[in-house]
């Protein structure tokens, strides 16, 4: 993804700043405890198709 885009995107519910996971293709906001998809090299930035992290995904440092 694209490091000029990311450092611009920020969660859609708390505007707090996104972890990006290469690996699961994931956005990542801590604070909400949410992964959004990145899809064909697009964030999908909406909640309902965001999934839940589990406890110990929110406490990871981001890559």
């Amino acid at each position: 993804m694209d490091k000029q885009l990311l450092a611009m995107l920020v969660c859609p519910l708390c505007h707090a700043k996104l972890d990006y996971d290469r690996e699961a293709q994931e956005l990542l906001c801590r604070f909400d405890g949410l992964a959004y998809p990145v899809r064909d090299g697009i964030p999908v930035m909406l909640e309902e198709e965001a999934r839940q992290l589990s406890a110990d995904e929110k406490l990871e440092k981001s890559s």
